[in-house]
């Protein structure tokens, strides 16, 4: 089961804060206030689902600046806006630097939770991808260096006596390295490894490009199965 969602509200106008605290418990979102930047960074950066309402003007370091400090430190939860005023280079900085909206107060109830609700519509989209990215990186560090060349051929479309040439092997010795990484990457037929090797690709890990004998083949003694 998923933690609940969290949203961390920061503005230094104290009954505004409140009140908009007020809101979003009614709405059933859990939210905490924040009367500054600094009080917010005083709390260990969120590893857990949510999201960020910021007020642009705050004492100290700015919501802007808050949101920068956040992004270099690998915190990616998604950012709504809230100012007082028509401030355009504002805006623009904020939407260039990945912000879900950027909303003026006044601002209506309703504008303002349909934002936070793409804001952690997006968070748990971005979280999803992370953990399928990790898991599909746990799975293929469980393959030998020589597995790991197996596989980046047999995507290729490479036939297995072309794989023990290229690799200074015998073609009995592919077929049983193929047996093996296919058990461990969990699948029976060539095509499943393609889509996992199309998996890979898009989820940044990269795979292999092969046209010819371009990487060196590991010696045939490959280390031991590594876990992590």
């Amino acid at each position: 089961m998923r933690p609940t969602p969290v949203i961390h509200v920061v503005d230094d106008d104290e009954q505004l804060r409140i009140a908009l605290l007020r809101l979003l418990n009614a709405a059933g979102f859990e939210a905490r206030g924040y009367a500054a930047t600094g009080e917010f960074l005083l709390h260990p950066l969120p590893d857990h689902a949510g999201c960020l309402l910021l007020d642009v003007n705050l004492p100290g370091p700015s919501g802007l600046e808050l949101q920068e400090v956040l992004r270099q430190h690998g915190c990616l939860l998604p950012v709504v806006f809230l100012t007082g005023r028509d401030d355009v280079p504002s805006s623009v900085r904020a939407m260039k630097a990945g912000a879900v909206d950027f909303l003026q107060k006044p601002v209506q109830a309703d504008t303002l939770i349909a934002a936070l609700q793409r804001a952690l519509a997006q968070d748990e989209s971005q979280r999803a991808a992370r953990e399928a990215r990790q898991r599909l990186a746990a799975l293929f560090a469980t393959l030998t260096p020589r597995e790991q060349e197996v596989f980046d051929r047999i995507v290729a479309g490479r036939l297995n006596k072309q794989i023990a040439d290229e690799l200074h092997t015998s073609e009995r010795t592919v077929k049983t390295q193929r047996s093996q990484l296919m058990s461990k990457l969990g699948v029976e037929s060539a095509a499943e490894l393609g889509r996992l090797a199309e998996q890979r690709q898009a989820s940044g890990l990269g795979v292999a490009s092969l046209s010819g004998n371009e990487l060196a083949p590991a010696p045939d003694s490959a280390p031991a199965m590594r876990t992590r």
